[in-house]
Order: C-alpha cells, then sequence, then structure tokens
C-alpha cells in the first residue's frame, strides 16, 4: 500500500510539474507582416488562397510555418525572433522563381516585401454606373511573354469578401465571364452588365476584377471598389 502511496505522489508530481512548464511556455512575441509586391504595388489574390511558407532549420521536427494572404496580398505571422526562409508555393497567379528561398530575419517587429511575376497584371480599373447596367473598364498587360489567358471575370457582391470560388455566391454576389478573344493587351478594355436582380435593392455593391492564366487555378484581382447604386 505504502508503495502504490508513493508511486501515486511522484505521478501527481510530475503531472503538475509538466503543467507548471507548459504555462511557463513563452508565447512569440515578434510579428512578422508584409504583402506579395509586382513593381512596388501589393497582387490582390483570394482570401486564404495562396499561401507562402516559411522553412526554420535546426529542429527536430521540421516543418513549414504557413502564411496564408489575405485578398489585398498580405499577412501577419507571430514568430520568436531567428533566421528563416521564405518560399512561395505553387498553383499561384505567379511566375515560379528559379530561386524560390527569400532569407528573412525577423528581429521583433519585422515587415517585409516578397517580389512575384504575376502571369498578367490589371491596372487602371473604373465602375460607371447608368441606369440599371455597370461598365467596367481596365488595363490588362501581360507579364510572362509565354502566358496564355484563361479567364478574366468582373464579380458583384454585396460582401467586400470576394473571389472566384463558386461557394461565394452563398454571399450574395454575382461573377460575368469577359470573352478572352476580346482583350487587348497594354490597352483600356470595357465590358457592360445589367446590376443582377438579387442586387439592385442595395445601396451599393462591391467590385472587382479577376485574371487567370492557364497553367493556374487562382486569379490576381484588383482591389476592391465601392458602387454607389442609388
Amino acid at each position: 500500500m505504502k508503495i502504490k502511496f508513493i508511486i501515486l505522489i511522484i505521478a501527481t508530481a510530475s503531472t503538475l510539474l509538466s503543467s507548471c512548464e507548459y504555462d511557463n511556455f513563452t508565447p512569440p512575441e515578434s510579428t512578422l507582416s508584409g504583402k506579395v509586391v509586382y513593381v512596388g504595388n501589393a497582387v490582390n489574390v483570394r482570401n486564404n488562397g495562396p499561401v507562402l511558407e516559411l522553412w526554420q532549420d535546426g529542429f527536430a521536427l521540421r516543418s513549414p510555418i504557413v502564411l496564408s494572404l489575405s485578398q489585398d496580398g498580405t499577412f501577419a505571422a507571430k514568430l520568436f525572433d531567428g533566421k528563416y526562409k521564405l518560399t512561395r508555393r505553387g498553383n499561384a497567379p505567379w511566375l515560379q522563381q528559379a530561386t524560390d528561398t527569400i532569407t528573412v530575419n525577423v528581429n521583433g517587429n519585422t515587415a517585409i516585401d516578397v517580389p512575384v511575376t504575376p502571369y498578367f497584371n490589371l491596372t487602371n480599373d473604373t465602375y460607371t454606373k447608368s441606369g440599371n447596367t455597370i461598365s467596367a473598364r481596365f488595363v490588362v498587360d501581360k507579364i510572362v511573354p509565354t502566358a496564355n489567358l484563361d479567364r478574366v471575370i468582373v464579380i458583384l457582391s454585396r460582401s467586400i469578401l470576394m473571389d472566384h470560388i463558386p461557394q461565394a455566391a452563398g454571399r450574395g454576389q454575382v461573377i460575368v465571364n469577359v470573352n478572352t478573344s476580346t482583350i487587348v493587351f497594354g490597352s483600356q478594355n470595357s465590358v457592360t452588365t445589367d446590376v443582377p436582380d438579387e442586387l439592385k435593392n442595395l445601396d451599393f455593391v462591391f467590385a472587382r476584377i479577376g485574371i487567370k492564366s492557364t497553367v493556374s487555378g487562382e486569379y490576381n484581382y484588383t482591389p476592391v471598389q465601392k458602387i454607389a447604386l442609388k
């Protein structure tokens, strides 16, 4: 009986010790933040779509820290100070880099820009409402000479969060497909669409334009804009 009692005391003490060690664990206090950019401008993407990965050498269990991108191309993560390697994952709307590793030294709050080369770039996007129609104007530039254009879309939504995923239609959004054969690179393009019935009664809608190459499942987008309907 005494032996069992002693074993019980040791087991309890061990559990308490482990709990104390866990409670005394110091969480990371530094913040790594930044954005993916092309020629200094943020590349807009699908929210929680394309991701970046951080790796840190010297640990027995080596696994990546995944950095999810917000739709404006920004990211942030709490980390311990140290040296990390950042990589840009595949199936993104930008060209895979020949040398894909970026060394990042985190020391306190650290901000970085992650350069990428999109297959196509969208600029000079404007929207005009007239009656029950909305006209979108935009410029498409082919950045990668060998890239082939797959889709161009205009999204109208009641929500500021919008993307090409079909389930997003439940958030009250409509996707308008642009005829890619009419796209002229380096010049102003335009598309006009009726305001969808499910959005007509709103005071305003949000809009953005997306573009996708044939070699990627992801789009890059223009920043979200707000269009007054009344």
